[in-house]
């Protein structure tokens, strides 16, 4: 008795039909498939992105030098140098 009977299902069918029009049902099952398609296909992904790098490390570039204090970089990339400031005296 504890089971749900064709019966309990053919109710349930009926009230959803009733709650919510026989015009969005096949919008509404369309959008879970399209949910559930891609709730798969994420889950994969994962699974192959865990299974990836444990197997393969990956070798990190060596970070660039960056330029001294007394170099500006300018447009096209390169470092030229920077005229130390000067004192200037109040009038």
């Amino acid at each position: 008795m504890g089971a749900m009977q064709p019966m309990h299902w053919l109710i349930v069918a009926v009230v959803v039909v009733i709650l919510f029009g026989s015009k969005k049902l096949p919008d509404a099952a369309r959008g879970l498939g399209r949910s559930l398609r891609i709730f798969k296909s994420e889950v994969k992904e994962m699974q192959n992105d865990d299974a990836g790098p444990a197997s393969a490390p990956v070798a990190q570039p060596a970070p660039a030098q960056l330029p001294t204090a007394n170099t500006a970089v300018v447009a096209n990339g390169a470092a030229a140098p920077v005229a130390q400031p000067t004192e200037v005296k109040p009038l």
